[in-house]
């Protein structure tokens, strides 16, 4: 914990992991931050055997089910060894183990898309025997509603994953409680739950400070804890994937619409890990 003299500007108040990319995934009291975010965070994802590309739910019209998945792992994951198997809840309920046989025609039948589970630390040599291709220079694609602010408008375009990972941009997105509240505020109609925006590190600033602030930690570095230090890369740019109904949260374009015309479309920054380490719910926050 910190010095009792120290001054924080925050503390967890909530962690997440993605074991699916584009599936939802689960909260953490505890995690273990590398160089590749925390650790089993978009372990695996889905490749469409069609076209090669990942499954993501940024292309509702290709995918618009993907929120109607769960995933968790099945067993503790251990830095150094490989992912271990995930159990994904279908839409109707039904429970599908990674490791099973049939797992790929279960998951094809339930997206109505031909699709094969795949896992990004995948070795060398299976990804020169896959069918499909080489996950570590993987695509996906993006739809963009017709929404003033967004840099394309109602279409669809193809971007590269960062080199053997199944990440959009980066391996850490923080977002505070405050810009969440600051959204609220401008758009008292939406509902601004954590969940449309998949960070994995949710911070509640401190001193009850409001507005957009994690936009002032861009180009800074944040300590987490006792000794984990992240870099702050720069803005998370938001997508339609914020506007889809998941759980009990309804479609609604204004959350997006919000972001654009008020922030940029940015909500939460992007970060890389300069120290790794464990961070608990309740950590302290500090800019440097």
């Amino acid at each position: 914990m910190a010095h009792p003299t120290q001054r924080t500007d925050g503390s967890v108040t909530s962690l997440w992991r993605y074991p699916v990319k584009s599936m939802l995934g689960e909260e953490l009291d505890a995690a273990e931050l590398g160089e590749r975010g925390v650790l089993g965070d978009r372990a695996y994802a889905l490749l469409d055997r069609t076209d090669g590309k990942v499954a993501s739910a940024k292309n509702p019209r290709k995918w618009p089910r993907m929120f109607e998945f769960h995933a968790e792992f099945a067993a503790p994951v251990h830095r150094g060894t490989e992912a271990p198997p995930v159990r994904i809840t279908l839409p109707d309920g039904t429970l599908l183990i990674s490791d099973e046989a049939d797992v790929d025609e279960v998951l094809s039948r339930a997206l109505q898309r031909e699709v094969t589970l795949q896992a990004a630390e995948q070795d060398r040599r299976g990804v020169v025997e896959s069918t499909v291709p080489n996950p570590w220079l993987a695509q996906a694609e993006e739809y963009w509603p017709d929404m003033e602010g967004l840099d394309y408008r109602d279409t669809v375009t193809d971007f590269g994953l960062p080199e053997g990972t199944f990440f959009d941009a980066a391996v850490v997105h923080l977002l505070t409680t405050a810009t969440l509240g600051r959204l609220h505020e401008l758009y008292p109609e939406g509902r601004f739950d954590v969940r449309r925006f998949r960070p994995n590190v949710v911070v509640e600033a401190a001193d009850g400070a409001e507005d957009f602030v994690e936009n002032a930690w861009v180009g800074r570095t944040v300590r987490i804890g006792d000794g984990v230090r992240v870099s702050v890369t720069g803005p998370c740019a938001r997508c339609v994937m914020t506007t889809l109904p998941q759980g009990h949260l309804p479609k609604d374009a204004g959350i997006l619409r919000t972001a654009a015309r008020h922030n940029g479309v940015n909500v939460g920054v992007y970060a890389g890990v300069l120290q790794g380490g464990q961070i608990h719910r309740g950590d302290p926050i500090t800019v440097e």
